[in-house]
């Protein structure tokens, strides 16, 4: 009897992760398992990527068998490494980037103090009162979808939900992967609604060039989705 896949959720920042992992626990049987300790956009390229490479090595063999799903914030390496030959599926949520980071920003200045030691880019966010033009014009979060995916072939996912989209993708997914229920979708910004934060037209289309690697995925996943009820996904950007 073949091992069944052990699915590896991805959660990106700011694209409903956190309702998404509701639907997980929901439907992996006791077998959900979270990874949110790394924190990987705290720290620089350099040693988020050597922490993976050691968190990965130091996990080989070591999954549980009965984990059924993992779910967090990671690079997507670390599982890779990880899990050598044992089969799995892999599935992430994106989010238009512009918005994203808005997102990002609102929620990183909201309800919080600056007093987590492992939390040190957020810390300095709050302590020099980062304008929203300095967070998404900077280089410390430029491009996030690529830093997770840094040494990971985009094409390996499964599934890429688009937020926007979230009810339907979910339902989508749920088909696939015979889960019998699935959660109602939740507001990603439920103080904005659906409209999203409203930004200068002038300052999103400087964020978009800046952040072009990003744009260039998120418009690839919505050329894959759209492509899964066609002539199948666009070539990877």
């Amino acid at each position: 009897m073949s091992e069944a896949p052990l699915l590896v959720s991805l959660h990106l920042p700011k694209t409903a992760g956190t309702s998404f992992a509701e639907t997980l626990r929901a439907a992996s049987a006791g077998g959900y398992r979270d990874d949110y300790a790394d924190v990987p956009m705290q720290y620089p390229a350099w040693q988020r990527r050597l922490h993976a490479v050691r968190g990965g090595l130091a996990l080989r063999g070591r999954v549980p068998d009965d984990a059924g799903c993992i779910h967090g914030h990671f690079l997507a390496l670390k599982y890779r490494i990880a899990l050598g030959a044992r089969p799995a599926r892999w599935i992430t949520w994106m989010r238009e980037p512009v918005q994203r980071l808005a997102s990002h920003y609102a929620f990183w200045r909201r309800d919080y103090d600056g007093s987590d030691p492992t939390q040190p880019l957020r810390n300095r966010v709050l302590r020099e009162d980062w304008s929203f033009e300095r967070f998404a014009l900077g280089p410390e979060l430029r491009n996030v979808y690529r830093q997770y995916l840094w040494g990971f072939d985009p094409e390996r996912f499964d599934f890429i939900g688009i937020t926007e989209h979230y009810q339907a993708d979910l339902e989508r997914l749920a088909r696939r992967l015979g889960w019998e229920t699935v959660a109602a979708a939740a507001l990603v910004n439920p103080e904005r609604g659906e409209a999203g934060y409203d930004i200068d037209p002038a300052l999103a289309e400087r964020i978009r060039r800046y952040h072009a690697a990003d744009v260039g995925l998120y418009r690839w996943a919505l050329a894959r989705r759209e492509g899964m009820a066609g002539q199948g996904p666009s070539r990877r950007p």
